[in-house]
């Protein structure tokens, strides 16, 4: 982990440029207020990524807080190759802190997204890959793992804030009992809950660091068995 950060939190003008940029998303307003992006919006995600890492190493040891650009920090630059939508630059500031040794977008983390007006913050794996879904199907038939992440989900679910996504198939898959206690759970390809707000006060000062910690705490239980099931796999 890289040196005690210096994050101060965030300005209203970090604010201000993903309104303006979803506004004017081209590359000539970009270019022209490039300085901004470093200067506004880089910086201090920087430093907010060793923060944050830091105080995530108390849940998570083993946690990656790389305040580099494609680490922690995701690009700003759309991939349109594949997109009806062309536009050229993503008009939010996500950020990934993952924990395992696989690539990063495999293994599961804790998420930030800044979309004025609001925030999210999550935790899981958004699709597993070939071998973890197999893996994941039969640990949700297991009467000991399959009970753990039911009884994870059923405990965050009783605070209404956070919301589960990642449900995908419309039938449980083939080989499997759809009377099964957990057959619910076999129609997802990924987990991931989040929790979705109007920008805090606490955004624009360091107490940001200990909100999203907050949060990040309640989804603990559901990363730790994420990382134990990729683990496996």
């Amino acid at each position: 982990m890289p040196g005690t950060s210096n994050f101060s939190g965030f300005t209203k003008e970090t604010v201000d440029f993903f309104i303006q940029l979803k506004e004017n998303n081209n590359k000539a307003w970009f270019d022209e207020h490039k300085p901004d992006y470093e200067t506004q919006v880089i910086v201090p995600t920087r430093e907010f990524v060793v923060g944050m890492g830091e105080h995530l190493e108390l849940i998570s040891p083993g946690i990656h807080a790389d305040p580099r650009v494609n680490k922690s920090i995701f690009r700003i630059y759309r991939d349109t190759r594949f997109s009806k939508d062309k536009t050229p630059y993503k008009s939010h500031l996500a950020m990934w802190w993952w924990e395992g040794d696989a690539p990063r977008m495999e293994c599961s983390g804790y998420y930030f997204h800044l979309e004025p007006p609001n925030l999210m913050l999550g935790t899981g794996v958004y699709m597993f890959t070939k071998r973890v879904l197999q893996t994941y199907r039969d640990s949700i038939v297991d009467p000991i793992y399959g009970a753990m992440l039911k009884e994870t989900l059923n405990e965050v679910s009783k605070q209404d804030k956070y919301s589960l996504g990642g449900k995908h198939y419309k039938r449980v898959p083939r080989g499997y009992d759809p009377e099964h206690e957990n057959a619910e759970l076999l129609l997802y390809n990924g987990i991931h809950v989040g929790y979705e707000t109007s920008i805090p006060d606490a955004f624009y000062s360091t107490d940001l660091v200990e909100y999203c910690f907050l949060v990040y705490q309640d989804l603990y239980p559901i990363h730790k068995w994420l990382v134990e099931l990729i683990e496996r796999a």
